[in-house]
């Protein structure tokens, strides 16, 4: 294995290595599209239209991954997304 193969392995290896967690948001029937829409805005930084697609998303599947990345980062966002009343976790 020549060193340039070696030195890819290694970074395929590394990249493995970091976990990429996910903010998973739940369906419940007290939110409204608008509150969980402008919720996800604010806590996830997303589109208008992204918020929206997965409002409906989880309103018709029951769940939605709506956030993933590094847990440090995905904490304080849902926090943000349980202090406004819905329904998430970090898997």
């Amino acid at each position: 294995m020549g060193s340039k193969e070696k030195v890819s392995e290694e970074l395929l290896l590394e990249e493995e290595v970091v976990a990429q967690n996910e903010i998973v948001l739940y369906n419940d029937d007290v939110n409204t599209f608008d509150h969980v829409i402008d919720t996800l805005i604010y806590a996830c930084e997303h589109t208008a239209e992204q918020a929206e697609q997965c409002s409906i998303i989880v309103h018709y599947k029951g769940k939605c991954t709506v956030k993933t990345g590094p847990y440090d980062d995905l904490k304080p966002r849902c926090t943000m997304l349980l202090d406004a009343g819905l329904s998430a976790e970090i898997v």
